[in-house]
């Protein structure tokens, strides 16, 4: 049972005190290596994690559980893995219940919405500037006719498959 808060407590602290991706990996090895895994585990670990699909994290999280604990050290590590997040979110969204009536959220909303189209313009221009070809136009006329799809009510995961088929045919 101490296994199963040490674990628990390791990958609270792991989640706390970093954001995840290397930072944590360095963390998770300094606390976990020589106490919990080998260092050849370890690296297996972080392989498994890496090249399987889904969140590295919580892979690595229950991957060095289970090696440590079995199936309710894997649990333990999860649970610490997924608590601070689910707690931050649930914050934050208790905060926004709060404050969704107000007046200057709305406008918030509504200066945020034209700086992003600014911002996801300028991206695409950087990204497709460089090439030759029409391959700009090209662009151009795909997000153009998605826009316009949009706005005829499409449903958004059929514009996106379309524009997704339409740049396969025309880039490749």
């Amino acid at each position: 049972m101490t296994s199963w808060f040490h674990l628990l407590w390791l990958f609270l602290k792991v989640n706390l005190l970093t954001t995840s991706g290397p930072a944590s990996v360095g963390l998770l090895y300094k606390e976990a290596v020589g106490k919990l895994l080998s260092e050849s585990e370890f690296v297996e670990a972080v392989g498994f994690s890496s090249v399987l699909p889904g969140s590295d994290a919580l892979q690595l999280a229950m991957f060095v559980g289970y090696a440590a604990g079995g199936v309710s050290g894997a649990l333990a590590a999860l649970i610490g893995s997924i608590l601070p997040p689910t707690v931050l979110m649930l914050g934050v969204i208790t905060i926004l219940q709060r404050v969704r009536g107000e007046a200057w959220v709305g406008n918030f909303v509504r200066g945020l919405a034209p700086a992003v189209a600014a911002l996801m313009i300028i991206v695409a221009w950087n990204v497709f500037h460089g090439e030759g070809g029409g391959r700009l136009e090209i662009s151009i006329g795909i997000a153009i006719l998605s826009i316009i799809a949009l706005l005829l009510k499409a449903p958004p995961t059929l514009v996106l498959l379309t524009a997704g088929v339409v740049g396969i045919v025309f880039f490749r």
